[in-house]
């Protein structure tokens, strides 16, 4: 048994006209940016992948080795929600694992080593360039 379902008609939310997609976008102002400064994303630090078949995986056990992608040394890439937008290197301190950003991936277009400028040593003066992934439960 179906049942009609009546939908109400779309109305646009805009206010003002509608640019057409040719148009360049306005540039952001911090104002406008600044409404994102609280919203959460996932930060993670890839060192390397693999790919191997399930059969492959599920022999993995203690005492495995997975051979990844990167030399030993390499530099690693810094990922939000996925995508990469900087590169360092593993640093510990206190026993914690951290990374110093070393590059910056520049621009929309993402990801390559032509697309990466150096990044300054230090994010802040007197900060360090890294911040512990857990922080420490003393």
């Amino acid at each position: 048994m179906a049942e009609t379902v009546d939908y109400a008609p779309f109305e646009t939310t805009t206010a003002g006209p509608v640019e057409p997609a040719s148009a360049a976008p306005h540039p952001v102002t911090a104002e406008e940016l600044s409404r994102l400064h609280d919203v959460s994303v996932e930060l993670a630090v890839e060192v390397g992948r693999t790919q191997m078949t399930i059969r492959e995986a599920l022999a993995l056990g203690p005492g495995s080795i997975v051979t990844l992608n990167r030399l030993a040394g390499e530099p690693v890439d810094l990922l939000v929600n996925g995508k990469p937008i900087a590169r360092g290197e593993v640093v510990v301190i206190d026993e914690e694992f951290g990374l110093r950003v070393t590059e910056v991936v520049a621009g929309e277009t993402g990801a390559g080593p032509e697309a990466a400028a150096p990044a300054p040593a230090e994010v802040a003066p007197g900060l360090p360039a890294f911040a512990p992934a857990v922080p420490s439960e003393a």
